[in-house]
């Protein structure tokens, strides 16, 4: 049995959650929040399967209550259900630790699947979801400086010293040739069976490698695994 916490601030919408979860025989409520603050109440009493959050409510929001409730230690996952479906939020929702981003004009049914998905440990990723990512990244990367002046134009001048690794390059240390490629794959947002056929493996090898991946670099899920890929550089930024 899958256990949930519905977040919303709005009573109709946990209402129309929860009567769709009701006429399931493997899901069920066991608390609602109207707020951040007491989703991570309730999650540290009630130690939900999953949390299906919101991100838009009063007082605490659904990115800091995500980011408390992951970082605790626990097993409880996040979705992230809301209409503010934008780069920004997705983002940030995926970056406080949560493993799926979902909006509410999907079928009620959907999103019940969604986390039967989550709850089994896998998470919500798609390749449209991964370009979103990347252009955020893109968008925070600073630009290069422009050099100026007489040091500039001189041949002589020194190169520019190389730009120190990133935290997410310095975990990669831990991690082999073979892993780095299949992260890379990951990054770029292909599921276990696209990088199967492209790296001529069997699923069950990719898998192998995947429960590695996670392993190696304390990463939660697959998500967290496309994130390490952009900050460690292995995913090229478009333009």
């Amino acid at each position: 049995m899958t256990r949930v916490l519905l977040v919303d601030d709005q009573p109709l919408v946990r209402a129309a959650l929860e009567m769709v979860i009701t006429e399931t025989a493997d899901v069920e409520v066991v608390g609602e929040a109207g707020t951040g603050a007491e989703a991570v109440r309730l999650a540290g009493e009630l130690r939900p399967d999953v949390v299906v959050m919101d991100l838009r409510m009063p007082g605490m929001d659904g990115i800091e209550a995500t980011r408390l409730i992951t970082g605790g230690g626990g097993p409880t996952r996040v979705v992230v259900l809301t209409t503010f479906d934008d780069d920004d939020h997705v983002y940030a929702a995926l970056r406080a630790g949560a493993s799926g981003f979902l909006v509410k004009d999907m079928a009620l049914d959907d999103i019940l699947a969604a986390v039967r998905v989550v709850a089994a440990g896998d998470a919500l990723i798609a390749p449209s979801v991964t370009r979103r990512l990347i252009s955020s990244f893109a968008d925070q990367r600073p630009a290069p400086a422009a050099a100026s002046g007489p040091a500039a134009a001189s041949p002589a001048a020194a190169p520019a010293p190389a730009p120190a690794p990133t935290a997410a390059a310095r975990r990669l240390g831990a991690i082999t040739d073979r892993e780095r490629e299949i992260l890379t794959l990951v990054g770029r947002g292909l599921s276990n069976t696209e990088i199967a056929a492209e790296l001529v493996l069997s699923i069950a090898t990719v898998k192998t490698y995947m429960t590695r991946l996670l392993a190696k670099l304390d990463a939660r899920d697959r998500v967290h695994l496309v994130i390490l890929a952009y900050e460690a550089g292995l995913v090229a930024v478009p333009g």
